[in-house]
């Protein structure tokens, strides 16, 4: 049982390392070299998207954004990466932002931005884009580590041994996330 459980926790490990978009295609940068591949061959755009989604699916690139790029490409940039946005990037800060939740996992995203001096909503993102999410007021990572995920089959294979020994399971009742005993209690009639 125990060899099983450890296969079920490598395949959950690996497809969440997996994305959704990986499926489709690998990266935005991917489609864009292989749109300036139809801009040299002498394709046109709407061509060129249509090439690309029967091969990478239909929401793979749209007209449009293969005309913008065409046009880029006709203008002699044949650069591939996004252009530098325009504004103040707060990279500077996404260390002491997780330094903070480290810190003190009960700590509010408002306090962090207001000890930082930065939009508490930049701090929810930062910390959104790491994996973190807030549960029972602590900011805890929203995938389990590899050890949490090995500590959950050690539990449930000794609540199984348990249960060969006393039974307790067919007293609860689960729903979502709660768990609810049920005892029978039977009158006696007197």
């Amino acid at each position: 049982m125990y060899a099983v459980s450890q296969r079920v926790i490598a395949v959950k490990v690996k497809k969440r390392q997996e994305t959704p978009q990986q499926h489709v295609y690998e990266s935005n940068e991917e489609i864009r070299y292989i749109s300036k591949f139809y801009y040299k061959k002498g394709k046109n755009a709407t061509e060129a998207a249509k090439k690309i989604c029967d091969v990478y699916g239909p929401n793979a690139v749209s007209v449009r954004v293969a005309q913008i790029w065409f046009k880029r490409f006709q203008s002699g940039n044949f650069d591939i990466k996004d252009a530098r946005r325009s504004g103040r990037p707060v990279t500077d800060k996404i260390d002491a932002i997780f330094e903070k939740v480290e810190q003190d996992r009960h700590i509010s995203s408002y306090d962090v931005a207001e000890e930082l001096r930065i939009d508490h909503k930049t701090v929810l993102a930062h910390l959104k884009n790491a994996g973190y999410t807030k549960k029972l007021n602590i900011w805890v990572p929203h995938e389990l580590p590899e050890r949490n995920l090995m500590n959950r089959v050690l539990i449930c294979d000794s609540l199984l041994r348990r249960n060969e020994t006393e039974p307790f399971l067919k007293k609860l009742i689960t729903g979502d996330e709660k768990w609810i005993t049920y005892d029978k209690n039977v009158r006696k009639r007197s």
